[in-house]
């Protein structure tokens, strides 16, 4: 094992997996393209980077021929289910949270064109790593994660084996330092998992996760974090009671002051990675007086962005 920690004097934020995002609109599905500011491709200028061909948009034909071909489909489910309900079936439909969104947010971006770099010659985002990208990294043998903390944002990769899935061993293939990143953007087209991080000279790529909520709440706008020494006795047997029940390792607590004036207690363990996930955290609400508040009592701003 050798898992990537953060120095002595570095607060651990967030780690999770991380990929170039994948188009999912019918002319870019399943398609990728790396992009200078002209829309030129420039996979083939990126240094040490694995050959492979250019994708080709989808067919319009074939786009509408695979629409209407799910149309067919999709309406014949709508009928097996109209029929089922009106025979006395239980049917539920819907989706949770973070499910994505069929409106396109940037169309040119998105269903024209889905680039995953936009990057000028000699800007950040072409030294960004090639095991990044899904067409030259299989993640059946090999994964990469994003970590976040106060100082910096970090790709790390290691091999990966379903025979020996608790088995990391790091590699640190890219880093920079929070100063060089701009914005931090939740990308929800489709999947509602993909985010798009922007650098300080321009340059941008858009990434996707299964843990895109824990990777971006730390990034998007800054956070006020609540010296523990601060608080009062009351709050602090509160927090030290709850994060004494999550794993030994754990960090040591982050605590934030909401609008409403409750308290975000929030509990991460950087030393138990899992490939698929990331590593696990655990977060609690109470209110000024140090009492946990229920999740029926939550106030909007208790809900993490």
């Amino acid at each position: 094992m050798d898992i990537w920690l953060t120095d002595p004097d570095e607060r651990f934020l967030a780690r999770g997996p991380v990929s170039f995002a994948t188009g999912a609109a019918m002319r870019v599905k399943g398609k990728r393209w790396f992009r200078d500011t002209e829309r030129n491709d420039i996979q083939g200028e990126l240094p040490g980077w694995p050959e492979r061909p250019v994708d080709t948009p989808n067919s319009l034909s074939g786009s509408l021929a695979r629409k209407a071909g799910m149309g067919a489909v999709l309406g014949l489910g709508a009928a097996v289910m109209v029929v089922l309900s009106a025979a006395g079936g239980n049917i539920s439909t819907g989706s949770g949270p973070g499910s994505g969104s069929d409106t396109p947010e940037d169309p040119a971006d998105e269903v024209d064109d889905f680039p995953v770099m936009w990057a000028a010659p000699g800007t950040l985002a072409r030294t960004l790593p090639w095991q990044l990208d899904p067409g030259r990294s299989d993640d059946k043998r090999y994964r990469t994660h994003a970590i976040v903390t106060d100082r910096r944002l970090v790709i790390v990769g290691f091999p990966f084996s379903k025979k020996d899935e608790s088995r990391i061993e790091d590699e640190v293939l890219w880093q920079v330092p929070r100063s060089a990143i701009d914005r931090v953007e939740r990308r929800d087209f489709k999947s509602g998992n993909d985010m798009r991080i922007v650098f300080t000279d321009g340059s941008w790529c858009r990434l996707r996760s299964l843990s895109r909520r824990s990777l971006t709440w730390p990034l998007i706008a800054p956070r006020d974090y609540i010296p523990l020494d601060s608080l009062t006795s009351a709050q602090w047997a509160t927090v030290e009671a709850f994060a004494a029940t999550q794993h030994p390792d754990v960090e040591p607590p982050l605590v934030m002051r909401n609008a409403c004036g409750c308290y975000r207690v929030l509990v991460m363990d950087q030393l138990t990675v899992d490939a698929d996930f990331g590593t696990t955290e655990w977060d609690m609400t109470m209110d000024a007086n140090g009492v946990e508040v229920e999740p029926v009592a939550f106030h909007p701003e208790d809900f993490a962005d």
